[in-house]
This record gives structure tokens, sequence and C-alpha cells, in this order.
């Protein structure tokens, strides 16, 4: 976790978030914002599906050569159904509402994180963790209820 790797990349990771919520919103202009989400899901399929063959990783699957749990299968199933709900109240709630307030809302997902991650994993957060948390929390409502 101490190498700088992950920051860049969570970096990038945000920097696609906005992409997906301006071109978005920009997208939703007389467009119903379920269908709007399934071309999303649809792009973004046909471009992971480009990635994986390009590196290997769907012909090792294809070919027996990964092997995935029924556990595995069930929590990557899981992962999808919630990333989808997400994706359909996310897109709804960009046709109707606020582009910042939307999203400001829509990274609540951090503090759910954060409190998930020490009920289900344990993991341990020290008090700065703690008070990042009660600050988000007081930016969320900042930035949601200016509109």
């Amino acid at each position: 976790m101490n190498s700088p790797g992950w920051i860049a990349l969570g970096l990038l990771a945000a920097l696609g978030g906005a992409g997906v919520t301006v071109f978005g919103k920009l997208g939703l202009e007389g467009v119903n914002p379920t269908l709007a989400t399934a071309l999303r899901a649809v792009i973004m399929a046909l471009v992971m599906v480009a990635v994986a063959l390009g590196t290997g990783q769907l012909g090792a699957l294809m070919g027996g050569k990964t092997h995935l749990s029924g556990r595995a299968w069930l929590f990557i199933v899981l992962a999808g159904m919630s990333g989808a709900g997400s994706w359909l109240a996310y897109f709804a709630a960009l046709r109707v509402g606020p582009t910042a307030g939307v999203a400001a809302l829509d990274r609540l997902s951090l503090a759910f994180i954060f409190l998930f991650s020490a009920l289900a994993f344990r993991e341990p957060h020290g008090w700065r963790g703690w008070v990042g948390v009660l600050v988000l929390l007081a930016g969320v409502y900042l930035m949601a209820s200016d509109h």
C-alpha cells in the first residue's frame, strides 16, 4: 500500500467518474435515463471485453487456465447488480437534479465503504479517518443543499 501507483490509479478513477457525470448529464437531454444507463453499460462491457482480450485474461478463462470459484462468481454477480442499481439511480437523479448535488450524494459511498470496511472486514481506522468521514458528510451536506 505504500506504492504511489494506487494513488495515480485512484486519481484516474476519479477523473473517469467526473467524465461519467459531466458527459452523462449532457447525454441525458431528451433521453430516458434507463436507456442511457443501458447504453453506457453495453459500451463499458465492450471496452472491458476488449481489454480482457487484449491482456489475455478472457482467453485464459475460456481456455480453462483461470478458474473462478463459486464464491468469486457470487460476489462478482452481486457487485455487478450493485453497480447496475447504482447507475440506474445515478442517471435518473442526474436527469432531474443538479449535477454537483447528485455527484456529492453519490460520494456518500465513501462513508458507507469506510463504515462497512470497519464492520465487515475489521479494518482498523484511526481518528483521522473518522474525522475525514465527518468532514466528508459535512461537505456532502453543504454541496447537496446548495441547490
